[in-house]
């Protein structure tokens, strides 16, 4: 992958939690952007950082491991990382990804990483709507990666595939079709603006009038302005209202 994986570790032990970015320096697939020993650094960690995985303990002092999935957005997988074997059930009853016993046998961190990628594969085809903070899997410019739905600022259509620009510097080519994009998209956000342009409205800088009643619409991370015709400008009016 030309992307990788952004992941935290979340382990009261910092022997765990090296011993763990150990084994997972031999995988090309995950980048491990932070750590955290309780719960309370884990949220504001994830606020931070947004990461898409979380490798996480169960039992921490005074508290359990499923406490902060009450408290993090849905759509960050989680990869269970504890000594005791007795949550397992309960683990996949929350459907995290896997249940990994310490110390981690590498091979079977490889398991849970295909089974990462496979989760998410599945989740190209799905037609159930994306809410706004979710994250959505896409095959971009050959390589699959993880998209923040809320880091969308435009969507523009290249033939039967689409270009996609993020806040986050992801930019290219994405095997979906504007259809697809407008069919799935959070209505309340996302606006086509015209025929070949779906933005979202939250990285709007300002619009300007043009020729023949169309519009330039100017966003934030792009250098050059979207053109709005007039068929969609009451569409973009409406959301904006």
């Amino acid at each position: 992958m030309k992307n990788k994986i952004k992941a935290i570790i979340v382990d009261d032990e910092k022997l765990a939690r090296q011993d763990l970015k150990t084994v997972l320096s031999d995988f090309d697939s995950v980048e491990i952007v932070g750590e955290a020993k309780n719960l309370n650094e884990a949220e504001v960690l994830i606020g931070k950082l947004n990461p898409e995985l979380i490798f996480l303990d169960v039992q921490m002092p005074g508290h359990s491991g499923f406490e902060l999935l009450d408290k993090i957005n849905k759509s960050v997988q989680v990869i269970f990382v504890t000594a005791y074997d007795e949550y397992a059930i309960k683990a996949f009853e929350v459907n995290a990804v896997d249940y990994l016993l310490k110390p981690v046998n590498p091979e079977r961190l490889k398991i849970s990483l295909d089974r990462l990628m496979d989760k998410a594969i599945a989740n190209i085809t799905t037609t159930k709507n994306l809410d706004y903070d979710d994250s959505i899997f896409v095959l971009m410019n050959n390589h699959y990666t993880f998209i923040k739905v809320s880091s969308i600022i435009s969507i523009s259509s290249s033939g039967d595939y689409t270009n996609l620009i993020t806040s986050s510097n992801q930019k290219g080519l994405v095997y979906k079709t504007m259809k697809e994009w407008e069919s799935r998209l959070p209505e309340r956000r996302f606006v086509r603006i015209h025929r070949t342009a779906i933005i979202n409205v939250d990285y709007i800088e300002k619009i300007e009038e043009w020729f023949n009643y169309s519009y330039k619409v100017y966003m934030r991370g792009m250098n050059s302005p979207l053109v709005m015709s007039k068929r969609y400008a009451y569409n973009l009016k409406h959301k904006l209202n």
